[in-house]
């Protein structure tokens, strides 16, 4: 028997070659240096911003609103002919209408009887002994109806016309 040791190469075996180095990518070029600006430039640049962004604004609110009909201010007066009684700034009713003084509500009714806009009674006046004079003025009063029915507390209607609400035509009087 002989003792023989297999034999192992001297050398390990050779690795495989490896892929070549790929080139170093060029730095990017830099940006010149930003002046800053003026005031003046900053400012107008501001205000081309802002009226842009109001005139956007405005068109979005305007194109939405396209197609409502609006409103408007019926206005007139309203006068108590019996039992009013002056006041420090006014006058108002007594009695039985008591219910009638400068703050009283005022209602108005679309065609459909629906209510569409609420107010009140405004400033007063003694017109002689007894008969005191109201301001009437209801705001944002849709444009929309055929007619309107307004009234005062709860003493019943007036009917007006679409022409006579919006001309500011209303007159009704109590008593």
């Amino acid at each position: 028997m002989t003792d023989e040791t297999p034999t192992h190469p001297a050398t390990a075996p050779a690795a495989p070659e490896s892929a070549p180095e790929a080139p170093a990518t060029p730095p990017m070029p830099t940006a010149p240096p930003r002046k800053p600006l003026r005031p003046l430039t900053a400012g107008l640049i501001g205000l081309a911003i802002g009226a842009g962004l109001m005139g956007g604004i405005w068109a979005i609110t305007a194109s939405s609103a396209a197609g409502s009909p609006g409103s408007f201010t019926l206005e007139g007066e309203f006068t108590l002919l019996e039992d009013a009684s002056e006041t420090g700034s006014g006058c108002e009713g007594t009695g039985g209408y008591d219910d009638i003084a400068e703050g009283a509500s005022v209602t108005v009714y679309g065609a459909d009887g629906d209510v569409i806009a609420t107010g009140s009674l405004g400033d007063s006046e003694t017109i002689t002994f007894g008969t005191c004079k109201f301001g009437v003025a209801v705001e944002d009063v849709p444009k929309d109806e055929k007619f309107y029915k307004v009234e005062v507390s709860h003493r019943g209607t007036v009917e007006l016309s679409a022409e006579e609400a919006e001309n500011g035509e209303f007159s009704a009087s109590l008593g």
